[in-house]
């Protein structure tokens, strides 16, 4: 029954032409023996086989041990590794020894001329086989499974082994295994007990599971007894089953509970992780066993929002996005390409991200899909075009635009060459060549602006809807709050802060944010691209906004360091203490999509626009940062000094959905 060996490296160096064929003789061996063994029972002692000669009975067995072992050999079943063996490999024993049972029946019947024996008891014998056989792999399975833990029954699976599985155990024995308790009773974890508490070679042994289903709760699933989460005390866990780890297996578990649990589990020492889709991943992707991310702190439940209907939109269609290679342009990339597009073309100045997006997808589809790459600027109106000839583009995203506040604020001339100028190049190029949609991605920070990368991306806005009154380009735009993981965000800062020691600086520990993952942002540009009608700003229920100390406080704790101090530094350049998502709340209006809103308000005319533009215009070709702060002050309205924000009493009221 040693089958498991030839993976293991354990046995006699003499065996080795043994595990180059993956047969496994001394398996055979035993169901020989219990071959042998049920027909002297049955044919020999147990009386109601009739009295049969010598002969007979040698020919009874013989046939029936050589139909038995030569269909097993004809369907591999000792070319099987036991200790992984699944339903389908005892079914395929029991198929087997089905055919075994047809030939021995064939023979000593019809065939062979010996003294016949009732097919009842033919059948008996062929079943008996068949139980025994199942029997010693599922105990040798289990004792793999089990025979590592400290216990009693665990030391007799490991003699087991070592006496009658011809295995070496002893560097079984050596292995110290991380005490694990499993969240979540449900599909979700059994199906990691199953990755990882039926591997022998696993680095975690379950010990229980945790869960406040009543029907589970004192139960036992795979020999690891249910405990009741309400009633949860880590010291229990640590006390009673040694528990270094806690692994959360749950969908869309109550973020209040997550928060309570994960502090109360962190304060007695046990570590936490999470199993299931990595919040920068989304569709398709299985879930993965990974240490509890920073991300995970927020307690904020990722949507899913893309339907079928948008996945519809999509199909073949050929699909131009801008700052292709960013941190959202690549996700959309990766959004879109489930899809089954048409193309794809990834368009960006930095060659490197656009590169890796390009690669990475070219490997996950196997040229199954069409990604093409052009380096241009968004300024490059002359450049654009050319893309725009050679592609013939049906939808155009514009994710491309410079985001970083205070940089924004020191080179407020490149932020309007780029955020405007280029915005408007694009939907005049969607204009030109019939691009039936053009989505832009807006943020937050656009409403009611106090520094000037937010200015830009409010006077995005207003192009996008002053150009949905004429011609035939559907327009819209997308806002959201901050993006977790992407370039130049707050939480890669304070990792490389904690990581170095400290201090880990914020601005001000009043300050709130809106945070939302990299895949719904995506998900909610394409979903309400393909709902958009025409002029519309779409935002995202985003849940409650973040306290950015709070977030430091919990990172630091997460990350397991000490001492670490948190330094106030003063707001930053253009910085406001809270961001808004809506320009004006009271035309708020419900889409089809829960989580989705709208915010339509009355564009500016065409003559306006141009106003507006000349503006810019003229204080960008003056060369003057300051001139050109102050153009973006007559051109955008909303544009207020941060000052005058920060030190109103409407900060303190959020807008909550």
């Amino acid at each position: 029954m040693g089958n498991a060996g030839g993976n293991m490296n354990t046995e006699n160096t003499n065996n080795s032409s043994i595990r180059k064929s993956g047969v496994r003789w001394a398996l055979v061996f035993y169901d020989a023996l219990i071959s042998i063994g049920v027909e002297l029972v049955l044919l020999v002692i147990y009386s109601g086989a009739g009295n049969l000669d010598f002969m007979s009975i040698a020919t009874h067995g013989l046939v029936l041990l050589a139909s038995v072992i030569g269909f097993r050999f004809a369907f591999g079943i000792y070319r099987t590794i036991w200790r992984y063996g699944g339903i389908q490999n005892y079914l395929k024993l029991m198929v087997s020894d089905a055919f075994a049972f047809g030939i021995y029946l064939l023979f000593c019947r019809f065939i062979i001329p010996i003294k016949r024996i009732s097919v009842v008891n033919m059948l008996s014998m062929v079943s008996l086989i068949l139980l025994l056989s199942l029997m010693i792999r599922m105990v040798y399975r289990y004792a793999f499974k089990c025979g590592t833990k400290d216990t009693q029954f665990g030391r007799f699976l490991l003699w087991l082994l070592k006496t009658f599985g011809r295995i070496n155990v002893t560097r079984f024995q050596e292995i110290r295994r991380v005490k694990v308790a499993i969240l979540g009773a449900g599909n979700l974890g059994n199906t990691l007990y199953a990755e990882i508490g039926m591997d022998n070679r696993s680095p975690y042994e379950v010990r229980c599971f945790i869960d406040s289903d009543k029907e589970k709760i004192g139960r036992y699933i795979n020999g690891c007894k249910v405990l009741d989460e309400n009633n949860l005390s880590p010291e229990h866990l640590i006390q009673d089953y040694n528990i270094q780890e806690v692994f959360f297996a749950v969908h869309d578990y109550p973020q209040d509970k997550m928060r309570s649990l994960y502090e109360k589990l962190s304060k007695a020492g046990i570590k936490v992780k999470n199993y299931d889709i990595p919040h920068m991943m989304a569709g398709g992707e299985k879930p993965q066993l990974r240490e509890f991310e920073i991300e995970d702190l927020l307690f904020r439940r990722q949507e899913t929002i893309i339907n079928d209907k948008t996945t519809a939109y999509y199909k073949g269609k050929t699909i131009l996005i801008t700052g292709g290679g960013g941190s959202i342009g690549s996700e959309l990339c990766r959004q879109i390409a489930r899809m089954d597009p048409k193309r794809i073309i990834i368009l960006d100045i930095y060659e490197n991200s656009a590169y890796d997006i390009q690669q990475e997808l070219k490997m996950k589809y196997q040229g199954k899909l069409d990604v093409s790459v052009e380096i241009v600027s968004i300024t490059n109106k002359k450049g654009l075009s050319r893309v725009f000839e050679t592609y013939r583009p049906d939808i155009v995203i514009n994710a491309a635009a410079h985001k970083h506040v205070p940089l924004m604020e020191h080179n407020c001339i490149e932020a309007v060459e780029n955020n405007v100028y280029g915005c408007l190049n694009i939907i005049e190029l969607c204009e030109e060549y019939g691009v039936s949609r053009f989505m832009m991605v807006s943020t937050d920070k656009a409403v009611n602006p106090t520094n000037v990368m937010g200015a830009t991306k409010r006077m995005c806005e207003m192009i996008m809807e002053a150009y949905s009154t004429r011609g035939k380009v559907k327009c819209s735009a997308t806002r959201f709050g901050n993006v977790l993981g992407s370039a130049g965000s707050v939480i890669p800062l304070f990792k490389k802060q904690i990581a170095a020691g400290g201090p880990v600086t914020v601005t001000d520990k009043r300050i709130i944010r809106y945070f939302m993952t990299i895949s719904e942002a995506s998900q909610l540009v394409l979903e309400s691209g393909a709902m958009a009608e025409n002029g519309e700003v779409f935002v995202l229920d985003m849940g409650n906004p973040v306290k950015i100390l709070d977030l430091a406080n919990n990172m630091i704790s997460l990350m397991g360091a000490r001492n670490i101090e948190i330094v106030e530094t003063g707001l930053r350049p253009g910085e406001k203490l809270y961001e808004e998502l809506l320009v004006k709340k009271e035309e708020l209006e419900k889409t089809d999509n829960d989580l989705i809103f709208v915010e339509k308000e009355s564009p500016i005319s065409m003559d306006e626009l141009n106003e507006k533009l000349n503006i810019l215009y003229a204080a960008t070709s003056s060369l003057d940062d300051d001139g050109v702060r102050e153009a973006l002050r007559k051109a955008v309205p909303t544009f207020r000094r941060p000052e005058d924000v920060n030190n109103s009493k409407s900060q303190e009221r959020e807008i909550v959905f």
